[in-house]
């Protein structure tokens, strides 16, 4: 049976049966692969960085003994008290096995083995529990961002925009947010809140509603890049910060002024060369009191911008390869007669053939703005 017709049969409020979903998951293609991406997280998740680069310095039998001490001793970390203690009983109970002793002169033989395995068990359940009560609340807060983001790319007379996200988990920390100004305006922006997840996701929001809040009174992009930087390090948490690249397009113009907090440099996809769009400055929320600077430039009809977050250059694929910027620059100027979407669409193609079935392990994102010149365009 394949996954469609299971998706069926759960909304037809059939329940299957516990040997129709063995079966099921027995015959599912790519189990051998879903296992192995499972292992090398699991490995990546429980050891460190420094732990790994001692593994690999040693013999293949030392290293399996130690791998093994090491696994167990970061699993135990993990667990809260009562859990880690239940664990160690049962681990007890697994070497006593079936043991028999003498008491009050009579001969007692007791096997501690299904006892040390019902332990398990239980601290599998209560370890099952936490986790679906925090995918239930992820899934609110998945719900909510997906709220908060806009649900279409604006018709900006002039422009062409394209917009999309994928984050590495439920929720992620990437921003892409458009803005409708005053005086025949639009802003864009594109940022990326250091880590992922929902406390990353928690500080994109505050990252969205503070531009939001700032950007239409800011007398200029300086202004507005020094006042969020001071409410993130002010508002912030040790070791987040966040990268902006926000730039603002004139209705049916060329003129373009951006603002890049140490963001990704956006290619600039001229008609006979590509430009970088550098940063001005350190990310947002990273040092106080810290300077930023706007930035202008020209662009012509047929020319684009394409932004990106790190999660597009560093995709890695199951060889620990990144997709890398080589990559990216040699794909660009095959990029410039197409619409934005399309120009998306193939960078998205050409990136997942890359990983394969491999997972992506950060929040990857990308923003697509071409000039038209003529009326308002929607890619």
């Amino acid at each position: 049976m394949t996954a469609q017709r299971r998706s069926t049969k759960k909304s037809s409020g059939q329940s299957p049966s516990l040997r129709s979903l063995l079966f099921e998951d027995i015959r599912a293609t790519g189990i051998h692969g879903e296992y192995q991406r499972e292992i090398k997280e699991l490995y990546h998740f429980y050891l460190d960085e420094e732990t790994r680069a001692r593994l690999a310095g040693m013999g293949r039998f030392r290293r399996a003994f130690a791998l093994l001490g090491w696994l167990f001793k970061s699993l135990l970390a993990k667990l809260s008290p009562g859990r880690r203690l239940l664990l160690l009983v049962a681990i007890i109970f697994a070497f006593l096995g079936n043991t028999g002793f003498t008491f009050a002169a009579r001969a007692i033989q007791i096997d501690f083995r299904p006892w040390g395995s019902l332990l398990v068990l239980l601290v599998l359940m209560l370890e099952l529990k936490d986790k679906l009560l925090a995918k239930d609340e992820i899934q609110i807060a998945r719900q909510v961002q997906i709220a908060l983001l806009p649900d279409e790319n604006p018709a900006i007379p002039g422009w062409s925009v394209w917009s999309y996200s994928r984050p590495a988990n439920d929720v992620g920390g990437d921003l892409v947010d458009y803005l409708e100004l005053g005086g025949f305006r639009h802003g864009v922006a594109l940022g990326d809140v250091a880590g992922k997840g929902l406390g990353a996701a928690l500080l994109t929001a505050k990252l969205q509603a503070t531009l939001r809040a700032l950007v239409p009174e800011a007398a200029s992009l300086d202004e507005l890049g020094a006042r969020v930087n001071t409410i993130f390090y002010r508002d912030g948490l040790d070791n987040r910060f966040a990268t902006l690249f926000y730039t603002e397009l004139e209705h049916d113009s060329g003129q373009v002024r951006y603002l890049n907090a140490g963001h990704n440099p956006p290619f600039l996809i001229r008609k006979n060369r590509v430009d970088k769009l550098g940063a001005s400055s350190v990310p947002l929320g990273m040092l106080p009191a810290t300077t930023y600077e706007e930035a202008a430039f020209e662009i012509a009809p047929g020319e684009m911008i394409l932004a990106y977050s790190d999660g597009l250059t560093e995709a890695e694929n199951s060889l620990g390869e990144e997709f890398g910027m080589s990559r990216l620059e040699a794909m660009l100027p095959e990029l410039r007669p197409l619409d934005p979407r399309s120009v998306g669409r193939r960078i998205l193609k050409e990136v997942d053939r890359f990983l394969g079935e491999a997972r992506t392990t950060d929040d990857l994102s990308l923003v697509v703005i071409k000039r038209t010149g003529g009326e308002a365009s929607e890619a």
